[in-house]
Formats: C-alpha cells, structure tokens, sequence
C-alpha cells in the first residue's frame, strides 16, 4: 500500500486537537470546578468522576462492537465524526453549566451531565481511535499517523489550557459560574469545526470484516496478552498524565499564589497554573516529534520503559525544588522536560494498541480493531477518573479547604494539605511511572515480533482480495 497523504495526516491530527482539547480541560479543571466553582464536597465531587465510569465499562466495548460492524459509503469508523460532533459539543457546554439549584438537584446535574459527556466522548472518540487500523497497514506508517495524531492533540491542549483563565477572566471571571459556562462555549464551538475537518480530510483505505460472534470477539480479547499488558502500561501513563494535571490548578493556588511574577530578559509575565500547563502541551508537541526516531531506533517497547524510568528521576527531583524565584524556574524547567518525555509516550502507546489489533486479527481471525481501541478509550477515562478522584480524596483526608470555607472563617490551608499537594506532584506520579515500567516489561510484541505480524496479515489479505 503506499504512503498515506499527508492531508490525510493532517485530517486525522484535527480529530485528536478536538478530543484532547475537551479531555485537557476535564481533566484538569473539572476536579477544582467540583469543588470551588459548582459547589460540592470533594468527596462527593471524588465519588462521582470515579462511579460514572462504571457505565464506560460497559459503553466503552459496546461501541467498539457497533463501531466494528457498521457499514457505510464512508466506511466503519470515519462516519461517526460526523454524526456525534454536534452532541459531542452540545454536552461539553452543559457539563460546565452551573443551575441555581440546591445541593441535591445539582448533585444529580453533575451525575446526568457527566455520564452524557462521557458517553458522547465514547461514541466520537472509540470509532475515532480505531481509525487508524484502517488507514494503513505499515505499523511505522501508523506511528507516523500517532505522531501527527497527538502533535495536533498537544497543540489543542495548549492552547485550551492556555487561553482558559483569560477566556474565565474575560467572560464573567475566574470564580463565576458564568466565565467558566461561556469559555466552555468558546472551546465546544471550536472542536465542533475540527471534528468536521477530520471527516472531511480524511478516508478509511483498508476494509476489514468481523466474521465471528460478539462472544467470540470478546473471548478473543480476553485470551489476549499483549492487550491485557498495553492495558495495564496505558492506564498508568493516563493516570501519571491526570494526577498531575489535576493537581496543579490547587498547586498555583495553594503553595505558588496567584500573583507571582518571573522575569523572562526584562519581561515579566505571571507565572500561573493555565501557563505551567500550556508550556506542558508545547512540551509534549516536541516530545511527539521526537517519538518517530526514537521508536525506530530503540523499539516500541524498550522505549516505553526508557521514558518511564526517566519520568520516575523527574518527578522525584520536583518534590526537592523550593518555592523561590529560582525555584520557580527550576519547576517550569522540570515541566517542560517531563512533558516532552509524556509527549513521546502518547503515539507510542496508540501505535502499540494498532500492533495489537493486527496480532488479534492473524492470531483470532477476527477484525475487532473498535473493540481493541474502545479499550484505549476505557484505559483513558479510567485513568482520568482515578486519577482525579485520588487527588480530591487525598485532599480531602489531609485537611484541604475549599474556596467557599476559606471565605467563611479566615483560616488557611493546613501544612498537611499543602504537603499532600507536594506528593501529588512527585512521589505518587513517579510510584505510577515505576509500576508502568513493570506492567511492560512481559509485553511479547517486539519490533521483529509486530513485523513478522504484518508480513503474514499482508500476504493473508492479498489472497482475500
């Protein structure tokens, strides 16, 4: 087959810049949005990011089952771009509508707009994800498209987190209801014209067919190693990402302070949490470029563990950076270099999941590419629940104050609230990073490995065509 286009690159690079924009912002907003914008407890606000995804475990599967026997002019997977786009932005807007209820009905609000939002995601984002079994069967032709995937995916997020307190600011205020309802119409509006893009730009080239039962499907992916342990590696890298992430907009408010300033060659620009996040996506558009040659060289898995063993050293050294002008620097520059080293993870993993669906459809005889990537999808959101909820849990247990108290009696925060922040952003991550590094190690799809795959799946599907 020959070398995709690269508009088709392009294309499919938006659908991610749509998708990761909406997934940064949840991410890493919606935990301090719970509980300092909304209105609940953080154990409630824990409580419900992490019970919801008891449906994605059963959603997550069952469009990945749809998704991979659908039919259309457009193909399997490509046609849902189109269809889910205007849902996908309408439930974005409502999960930052904040109504003027009582703590009950807005505690169902939460549950209702929360679990439509992550249902949508799913519907948008699994058959978005198995796209690229389709696109190409070259594995190094897949990275590439992983690579461009997440290089788009990281400048959405940059510039989502980027502009999200100035767009709060502008449009009502960082702590009102309305600044954070009429930002999210910003971004909604946005996405809803890159996902269109992705349809229209791209095209699925290979046909795939799904011959066995739904049964067979799943009792196929159970029997399946390499799946099981890509599962594993990726909920940790989710987990690490959303950890950290959600723990840096308490962070800045907490133990940095909203008006601190640094000095970059005589300019002074205010060093805040929506700035330490965006430097993090342009950090991880670099480590993006760098994941292609890097992966060549060394093999998919060896640098898995590589990268991981290097987020451990860093994360460690960031509880050890004092909170000093100096200091400051010394965290921005921690940042910037674990996020390249998370940047090279991201395609990685993806392209990995595209290895393990061509190893379940020579070993099974079976082509569940939607069912293999809905559980990238399943491994993403349960990552980010996890992680967003441990952080309010944790927060919790060690005494955090919310916003709302703080005003009512005048104290501030506990040092065991603020120590408990410390370890979010060092020791917890890294513990995630060295159990990463474990899960992979019995991974069997080497690089000789998947393209021995390819060469038995290319010459298979020649004789069927």
């Amino acid at each position: 087959m020959a070398k995709s286009k690269l508009i088709e690159k392009i294309g499919y690079g938006f659908g991610d810049m749509s998708s990761s924009t909406f997934w940064k912002v949840f991410s890493y907003y919606l935990p301090i949005f719970y509980s300092n914008i909304f209105g609940l407890s953080l154990i409630d606000a824990g409580v419900l990011v992490l019970v919801t995804r008891i449906w994605d475990a059963v959603s997550d599967p069952m469009m990945g089952i749809i998704a991979d026997r659908t039919n259309t002019k457009w193909g399997k997977y490509r046609p849902y771009l189109l269809w889910v786009a205007p849902l996908f932005s309408i439930c974005g807007i409502l999960l930052f509508t904040t109504p003027d209820w009582n703590y009950g009905a807005k505690l169902i609000w939460a549950y209702v707009t929360y679990i439509m939002m992550m249902t949508v995601y799913t519907g948008i984002n699994v058959p978005y994800g198995a796209m690229l079994g389709v696109m190409t069967d070259d594995s190094n032709e897949k990275t590439v498209f992983s690579s461009f995937r997440m290089f788009f995916a990281y400048g959405g997020s940059f510039l989502a987190l980027f502009l999200w307190e100035p767009l709060t600011n502008m449009l009502g205020g960082y702590k009102s209801p309305d600044g954070w309802f009429w930002a999210m119409v910003c971004i909604a509006s946005a996405c809803f014209v890159m996902f269109i893009l992705c349809f229209l730009l791209t095209r699925e080239h290979l046909k795939t067919v799904s011959t066995v039962s739904v049964g067979s499907d799943f009792k196929s992916l159970l029997s399946n190693k390499p799946w099981w342990l890509l599962i594993g590696a990726a909920l940790c890298s989710n987990l690490f990402n959303t950890v950290r992430g959600a723990t840096v907009a308490y962070f800045f408010l907490d133990i940095i302070g909203p008006d601190v300033q640094l000095s970059f060659f005589g300019i002074m620009f205010l060093f805040y949490s929506g700035l330490f996040l965006g430097i993090g996506e342009v950090s991880n558009m670099a480590g993006v470029a760098l994941c292609v040659p890097i992966a060549n060289k060394m093999g998919k898995k060896t640098t898995f563990i590589f990268v991981n063993a290097a987020l451990v050293v860093l994360s460690i050294a960031f509880f050890f950076v004092p909170c000093t002008p100096s200091g400051f620097w010394t965290m921005l520059i921690l940042q910037i270099v674990i996020s390249i080293f998370t940047g090279i993870m991201s395609p990685l993993i993806w392209s990995m999941y595209a290895d393990v669906s061509d190893y379940a459809e020579l070993k099974f005889k079976t082509a569940s590419t939607g069912l293999i990537f809905s559980s990238a999808s399943m491994a993403q959101k349960f990552g980010g629940a996890i992680g967003g909820a441990a952080v309010l849990w944790l927060l919790s247990a060690f005494g955090y104050i919310t916003d709302a108290a703080q005003l009512e009696t005048g104290v501030e925060q506990p040092e065991s609230a603020l120590l408990a922040l410390r370890w979010l952003m060092s020791f917890i991550p890294a513990a995630v990073a060295a159990l990463a590094i474990l899960v992979v190690w019995f991974y069997p799809l080497t690089t000789k490995r998947v393209d021995e795959i390819g060469e038995q799946l290319k010459n298979i599907r020649a004789l069927d065509n």
